[in-house]
């Protein structure tokens, strides 16, 4: 058998011994270390724009494209990541050893994200800015891509995959609601030098500490709580090449038409949402009239609609199938998110200041995010379906490198949505320095009226590329057999072959 042949069935080969079962402690444990990516994309979508542009000074415009440009370089380095994770060999396998050597650099740079010198010229600001965003993104990467990859490799039933990543959606909009709430309830408070409590710079310091240790410990608990599962993980297998050979094998992986399609949804949807969650502290704060408390209150809407989201998920995919159930759940989505703000420009909404308009208002964002967390628990489990697919072309287990992807399109949301809406707050001549009630209602009405049309475009593609996805549950289902035929017959053949050492 030739040295090809060899490496293909050694890297598909798993291990034989009986694994122990996925248990509920593993998977709480698996899914807390998502705590620190929701910490990380909360920070970025709803307080990093408000910081750097109302409290630091740089101008909104210059903030989203500072993001932008990290984005680019994210294209580079979080395949390369996950390109490497898959060919790891290691004593504690493909994913752990990245996971525990990004925890402390990525607490530590989240940190320095939000303690920026204040006596720095803007120019100074701006290059501060893109270095942390760049450097902590890139070690949040580090864990979160070989993290995301293990699902794949944790199991291949159909439905435990969602069940898995139910647990790590849960936890990652958990932990950046969670966070974003005592933000503002704790941190984001007013003092006699700044009556907004959204402006005070110190809360901002404060926040980024208490943060960054946390998302460190997130990190190490999830690690250490998988760790047990190294010996039933596959294990690379020794293929000789080069740079040449690492791109051949990247664009085998990245050619698969069904990961495409994903990639594609997941682009889409994440510069929708990252526009949406970008642009809320904006509509909250001017455009609904929301005091800090009552942002706060928000905040619990969302953390209601995180645990609904996560126990939804997996009963739609039992019954109706992933892709079936996450069209539906995004075109229900993008109802209720739109509602109040057509409502309210044709005068049929709770005026601010009303007594009904918080906990109207509250239904619809947690009904609104309940679709939307259930629906992209069930996108990211497509995506881990792409995996024995791609394997029976290329021959090579990828998880690390579609994951990466998948990374990648999260990142979209805080780097295309910081730039949009940097631009959509430019082209409205959004104010720097406003105080609520103070903005005029026509650029209030602009915004809403630029902003939503966007959102609504780019969910509606991203549920047409949905569509498209190839791989059912009986397609699923008939490529673990094909997989397990082609392994039964390779070991058969292996065992007729004469022992080459006599």
């Amino acid at each position: 058998m030739n040295l090809r042949a060899n490496f293909e069935r050694q890297d598909l080969s798993p291990i034989t011994s009986k694994r122990p079962p996925i248990s509920p402690v593993t998977r709480i444990l698996y899914g807390a270390g998502s705590l620190a990516f929701g910490i990380k994309d909360n920070g970025f979508n709803i307080l990093l724009l408000l910081y750097y542009n109302q409290v630091m000074g740089l101008s909104a415009q210059l903030v989203g494209t500072i993001a932008m440009v990290a984005l680019l370089l994210d294209a580079f380095i979080d395949p390369i990541i996950g390109y490497v994770s898959d060919r790891w060999r290691s004593s504690w396998g493909r994913r752990h050893p990245f996971m525990y050597v990004a925890a402390i650099p990525a607490g530590a740079t989240y940190l320095l994200l939000w303690n920026a010198p204040s006596n720095w010229s803007h120019p100074g600001l701006a290059i501060y800015l893109l270095v942390t965003i760049i450097v902590v993104r890139s070690f949040l990467a580090l864990y979160e891509i070989p993290s995301s990859a293990l699902a794949a490799e944790l199991t291949g039933d159909y439905d435990i995959r969602t069940s898995l990543l139910s647990y790590r959606t849960f936890f990652a909009w958990f932990g950046g609601v969670s966070m974003a709430f005592v933000a503002f309830i704790v941190f984001l408070r007013p003092d006699s030098d700044h009556p907004v409590g959204q402006l005070n710079p110190d809360g901002y310091a404060h926040y980024g500490v208490v943060a960054g240790v946390i998302m460190c410990a997130a990190i190490l608990v999830s690690a250490a709580g998988t760790q047990r599962q190294i010996p039933w993980l596959r294990q690379p297998g020794h293929r000789a090449g080069g740079l040449v050979a690492a791109l051949k094998d990247m664009v085998g992986s990245f050619s698969n038409r069904a990961f495409l399609i994903l990639l594609a949804a997941g682009i889409c949807s994440a510069m929708a949402a990252g526009i949406q969650i970008s642009l809320s502290t904006y509509f909250n704060t001017y455009f609904w009239g929301f005091n800090s408390d009552q942002l706060s209150a928000l905040m619990l809407g969302v953390l209601v609609a995180s645990v609904l989201g996560a126990v939804i998920a997996p009963r739609l995919s039992r019954r109706l199938g992933k892709k079936r159930s996450a069209i539906a759940l995004w075109l229900l989505s993008i109802v209720f998110y739109c509602a109040p703000f057509v409502l309210r420009l044709s005068d049929c909404f709770p005026a601010n200041g009303s007594p009904l308009l918080l906990p109207v208002l509250l239904i619809a964002i947690t009904i609104s995010l309940t679709l939307i967390v259930s629906s992209s628990i069930l996108t990211a489990s497509m995506l881990a379906d792409v995996s024995e697919a791609s394997e029976l072309s290329t021959g090579r287990r990828s998880e690390g490198l579609f994951f990466s992807a998948n990374t990648f399109a999260q990142k979209c949301v805080s780097g295309v949505g910081l730039f949009v809406s940097g631009m959509i707050l430019t082209f409205v001549h959004f104010p720097e320095g406003a105080v609520p009630g103070q903005v005029s209602a026509e650029v209030l009405r602009d915004l809403a009226l630029t902003a939503l049309p966007i959102q609504a475009a780019l969910y509606l593609l991203s549920i047409g590329f949905i569509a498209a996805f190839p791989i059912t549950r009986a397609a699923h289902e008939a490529n673990l057999a094909r997989l397990a035929s082609r392994e039964a017959a390779a070991a058969a053949a292996d065992s007729r072959q004469p022992d080459r050492a006599n």
